[in-house]
């Protein structure tokens, strides 16, 4: 269960480093009313996230309008991967809003042509086909419809995902995920979903592939009946990835049943990994799979991408979106691409998720209060409870992330079953020196919180 952090500020040590600076109490006196603001007008469920209240960004640092800069750790929640404020996303963004141009719903625009294009070309063959949405729970909702839809041709509607994924807030894309908690509301949870255990899992005991078909028959499933399976790249809530023999195996027994695999890259995507996208690790390829988040390292977009007999399924004008290819999230996207591809950020991400491994490894030999870590390029998640046990403690996790603010360290909240995940997350365009700095404020943090 999640909690707020109390709007009480508190003296703290001030801070002035190349990539932080801590100069006033946290949170801020000054910003209190900005958000008791927040607290009384939006929902308790907007107040879990650590009190910094953001006035701009840049690169790798996050500044509060009161002195303090933060080294960015969270990435807005694995947005940004061109780093805060990208000059050519900017530019991007700038020249659109001068056409202007702001809106054109379904009509066709230059600049949306120019994303699918784009996208287009830095996917691999056959997955040639791009449907720009909003918001990554859109573009899972989408590849779980077109899965159904091919499907049900041959009288196909189970789809299989797997415990512990998270695929987005809406209705169908919670029926997919794997976190009961979060699936309590739902009335009528659709009868031809299953989950089975994700292979990537540390506390995983039986990872190989024949635990997916034991699975599948205890839960009485016939392998002829299933349209699809579909698979976070990455587990979010813990930054795993399946083995790779498991994933071609998977990939092996979707061709043998006529199921669409499906990837859901909305956090992998766009070189978080050090690919690409993160299903390159495995040396297979999906029909269909989901971007979001690093998509433009700012503006809300995402997008669903595939093989041609799945993306053509629908006639003119029956699968659109509103703000399908909105102008200026699609200039802020090409921006993005242009900078992530210019940069060579995600060969920086593959090479700093090396330096970060080498880190939390000896963070993770110093205390017992940490269970397991796991990561690729630069995504990393540190699971806090006591060493050799598997239950969590969102309490740990919740502390240290206050104290790493409290340093200049920007975290989100914890995550995870049962929240006692922190995941760790900077920008693509980070540095050695700035990995280095901000693991060693994160080791300082837990020797107080853990001792």
């Amino acid at each position: 269960m999640g909690k707020s952090y109390p709007l009480v500020p508190k003296k703290v040590p001030h801070v002035e480093t190349k990539y932080r600076r801590i100069v006033t109490e946290i949170p801020v006196p000054e910003s209190i009313p900005v958000l008791e603001k927040l607290r009384m007008y939006e929902p308790v469920s907007m107040s879990g996230q650590p009190l910094v209240v953001w006035d701009r960004a840049e690169g790798i640092n996050v500044y509060d309008k009161y002195g303090n800069k933060w080294l960015d750790f969270s990435a807005g929640v694995l947005v940004i991967n061109a780093g805060h404020s990208a000059p050519a996303v900017v530019a991007g963004i700038k020249e659109q809003m001068e056409k202007p141009l702001l809106h054109n719903y379904c009509f066709p625009s230059a600049i949306r042509a120019q994303l699918v294009e784009k996208i287009a070309s830095i996917s691999p063959h056959p997955l040639k086909k791009v449907f720009l949405l909003t918001t990554g729970a859109e573009a899972v909702e989408c590849a779980m419809k077109l899965a159904r839809t091919y499907g049900r041709r041959k009288n196909k509607n189970v789809i299989i995902s797997f415990e512990g994924a998270f695929h987005g807030r809406t209705l169908g894309a919670q029926m997919l995920g794997g976190l009961p908690a979060l699936k309590e509301w739902i009335v009528h949870p659709d009868p031809d979903i299953y989950q089975v255990p994700f292979p990537g899992e540390p506390r995983c005991r039986d990872r190989s592939f024949a635990a997916f078909e034991r699975r599948l028959k205890e839960l009485g499933v016939n392998p002829e009946d299933v349209c699809g399976v579909i698979s976070e790249t990455y587990q979010g809530v813990n930054a795993a990835l399946m083995p790779s023999d498991y994933a071609r195996s998977l990939r092996k027994w979707c061709d043998d049943h006529g199921a669409a695999l499906i990837f859901d890259e909305i956090q992998a995507g766009f070189g978080r990994t050090g690919k690409m996208f993160g299903f390159l690790h495995y040396g297979i390829l999906p029909d269909i799979f989901c971007l979001g988040k690093g998509i433009s390292s700012s503006l809300p977009l995402s997008a669903v991408v595939g093989r041609k007999e799945y993306m053509d399924l629908y006639e003119p004008g029956a699968m659109t979106s509103t703000h399908t290819g909105n102008p200026l999230c699609c200039a802020a996207a090409l921006g993005s691409i242009e900078t992530i591809e210019k940069n060579n950020l995600v060969e920086n991400a593959a090479a700093m998720g090396k330096v970060f491994e080498e880190e939390l490894k000896e963070i993770e030999k110093r205390f017992d209060c940490i269970q397991f870590l796991c990561g690729k390029g630069l995504v990393w998640a540190v699971q806090f409870g006591k060493k050799g046990t598997e239950k969590p403690d969102p309490e740990t996790a919740h502390q240290v992330v206050g104290r790493c603010v409290e340093k200049g360290l920007l975290l989100f909240a914890p995550v995870g079953l049962g929240g006692g995940t922190i995941k760790l997350n900077p920008p693509l365009i980070i540095n050695e020196e700035a990995v280095r700095e901000g693991c060693t404020v994160l080791a300082e943090a837990i020797e107080e919180v853990c001792g």
